[in-house]
């Protein structure tokens, strides 16, 4: 066996002792919700904006969109355009791999992101960006049939879609996503559903949000996912962060 190999072979040995480890996983959601009332995840920046998510979650999303290698992202909800960015910069940086490599995709890299109020200096901040030309915003709700329409039609026949969805966090909001834009995730690919850990929270956590326990991205996914085979929990992911905001929220299209 190659270093190589036994290196990812203790690598995954390691991930699958700590998803068996109950104490462990009580210790990190005990860590999330302290770190909450400090807003933690409001301190990150991806190259100048914020991105406002925690690091771990943005570490393995890097590692998926360097697998899946997806030439379309469809991201929900923009707040202060660092997710944006942070997908932009991942795909400019595949754009340079494969131009070293000379198997350049043939369907340029962009990302649309989609939200119900872009507010003006959040626009003016993306648009500034230097990976700005890679991003299309559009304006609206997510679960707006025009929106939607305008989404599906900019998909191409050879597009590798990657699906991210953060906005409006409520059942019934996340679930009409589901339905509109994970049928768009190509095989193999992920329907990221961020912000699961709102079901993991404690009772009022969030006074001022019409969302909760028994409310949240999670109990969509819950309620989405029979109905959908094609996809499945990719819970090597959860068992490695321990640390996420959207643990179950990884879903994996295999069909």
């Amino acid at each position: 066996m190659s270093d190589i190999d036994a290196f990812q072979r203790e690598c995954a040995a390691n991930i699958a002792a700590q998803g068996r480890d109950a104490e462990l996983s009580r210790l990190s959601r005990e860590w999330i919700a302290r770190s909450a009332t400090y807003k933690y995840v409001y301190n990150w920046r991806w190259c100048g904006l914020p991105i406002i998510q925690l690091p771990p979650d943005v570490l393995v999303t890097q590692e998926i969109i360097w697998e899946v290698r997806p030439t379309l992202v469809v991201e929900t909800g923009v707040a202060r355009g660092g997710s944006l960015v942070f997908s932009a910069s991942l795909l400019a940086m595949l754009d340079a791999a494969e131009a070293t490599r000379r198997t350049p995709a043939t369907t340029p890299r962009r990302v649309i992101g989609i939200d119900i109020d872009i507010r003006p200096h959040n626009r003016a901040a993306i648009e500034a960006h230097p990976f700005a030309a890679m991003i299309r915003l559009l304006e609206g709700s997510s679960i707006d049939p025009r929106i939607v329409a305008d989404v599906r039609s900019a998909v191409r026949s050879d597009d590798r879609v990657l699906v991210v969805l953060d906005s409006n966090h409520t059942h019934d909001h996340v679930l009409a996503e589901l339905e509109a834009y994970a049928g768009l995730v190509t095989p193999g690919s992920y329907c990221i559903v961020q912000d699961t850990g709102i079901d993991k929270a404690a009772d009022g956590a969030f006074p001022d949000r019409p969302w909760g326990r028994g409310n949240s991205p999670l109990s969509a996914v819950a309620a989405w996912l029979p109905r959908h085979p094609e996809f499945t929990v990719d819970w090597s992911i959860d068992h490695k962060l321990q640390i996420s905001s959207s643990p179950g929220g990884y879903l994996r299209r295999t069909a």
